[in-house]
């Protein structure tokens, strides 16, 4: 980035630069408060503010004196993460105040703080039919030796009633690498459900066999006869055709997965099994909620589900509900360490990205340990009674 436009005697660029630079090597330090179960941190680590300054102000004097700001970044969220060279590296979804998303790199030596964007925007190859907006890539290392980007591609329905110029079709794009900086466009999903979204692609091949998680929906933003979180399979993935797509964990009445639930990041392997991360919708008197929940599925019986907590695991609390798109957490990415740390980069009402630091052991405990949903409030009353039962010695009663 060439800056020798700057006069060094612009008072108001050089606040400009030592704010931005404040923020950016700003310490991020954990929040006392836990639950046990993970560790959330005082400070977003990504904010619309962490955007480079050159992606948003002419840096000339000569042409910008007044300091002004051309192009404004409107929320950064929805990150796909990967351990990458020794770095924590998100694939940022990036809106500008036009509305528009696009991707961006950042990257850490820590993986709490001091995210630093690449130099430049990803610029996304584009297929016969371009993209009209892009969001929420999946980033997976697969044992094919790529890296995936799966992310959602969105274009106008041209079948929607004259003057409807809200009406979308959502679909799976494709991408991968193997450097980060290279990436080939495969074609986009081909599957029966007319809108597909939270589709990413299972680390490994199984019985020859790629394998999608999927979200087969009927409309745009309602799920319709569709919903829940799907599974299929791809015999070449450069002609992704999904085949034997079932409903591996749907959607049911009065839990945090009510309304719709997606995938989040591609599972992690663990000796115990697959585990997921996943986000559940309900609908409330003040608009959706969205949470993130978990569930393990049978180490080779990919379409088993063995353990699925009753509940949230995480959901929107104090700053973390105002935004954007209020009360809304969401998580497409995440990163289990040699050391079997886990990060968890989550975003917060479609405005920010934070990360939760746990490890491997205290969510496998979680997800075997904690009991299913009861599904009724007799149900969850009794959940209590045994744990009280078992807890009989433990404490003094009054």
């Amino acid at each position: 980035m060439k800056t020798n436009t700057i006069s060094k005697k612009s008072d108001l660029f050089s606040k400009l630069f030592e704010k931005y630079d404040r923020l950016i090597s700003r310490k991020n330090l954990p929040d006392t408060d836990s639950n046990g179960i993970y560790t959330k941190f005082k400070h977003p680590i990504i904010t619309a503010d962490h955007t480079p300054l050159h992606w948003r102000y002419d840096l000339s004097s000569h042409t910008n004196p007044k300091v002004m700001e051309r192009i404004g970044i409107n929320a950064a969220f929805n990150a796909g993460a990967i351990k990458w060279n020794n770095k924590y590296v998100l694939c940022v979804r990036v809106e500008g105040k036009d509305r528009k998303s696009f991707f961006a790199f950042a990257e850490s030596d820590t993986g709490i703080d001091n995210f630093k964007f690449w130099d430049r925007p990803m610029v996304l190859p584009q297929n016969r039919k371009p993209d009209t907006n892009v969001y929420d890539m999946r980033l997976t290392l697969h044992e094919d030796g790529y890296v995936y980007g799966f992310f959602c591609t969105e274009r106008k329905d041209l079948n929607a009633p004259d003057g409807d110029t809200s009406a979308a079709v959502a679909n799976a794009g494709i991408i991968r690498s193997k450097d980060l900086i290279t990436w080939e466009r495969l074609p986009d999903l081909i599957s029966s459900s007319s809108q597909q979204r939270n589709v990413t692609i299972h680390p490994e091949l199984v019985n020859g066999r790629y394998v999608v998680y999927t979200r087969p929906q009927d409309g745009f933003i309602d799920t319709g006869s569709g919903g829940g979180i799907g599974l299929g399979y791809i015999d070449d993935i450069t002609n992704p055709v999904v085949k034997d797509e079932l409903i591996l964990n749907p959607k049911k009445y009065h839990t945090v997965y009510e309304l719709k639930n997606g995938q989040g990041p591609s599972p992690l392997k663990t000796s115990e099994g697959w585990l997921h991360l996943a986000h559940g919708v309900r609908n409330t008197a003040a608009g959706l909620r969205y949470v993130l929940y978990m569930f393990v599925t049978d180490l080779n019986d990919i379409s088993k589900i063995t353990f699925q907590p009753g509940g949230y695991l995480m959901a929107p609390s104090d700053d973390e509900i105002i935004g954007d798109v209020g009360n809304v957490l969401f998580a497409n990415g995440w990163v289990m360490d040699e050391n079997e740390d886990i990060f968890i980069y989550y975003a917060s009402s479609d405005t920010r990205t934070h990360v939760a630091k746990t490890s491997l052991d205290t969510l496998l405990d979680y997800c075997k340990n904690t009991p299913p949903d009861g599904e009724t409030s007799a149900g969850s009353v009794q959940n209590i009674l045994n744990l009280i039962d078992r807890n009989q010695g433990y404490y003094q009663r009054s």
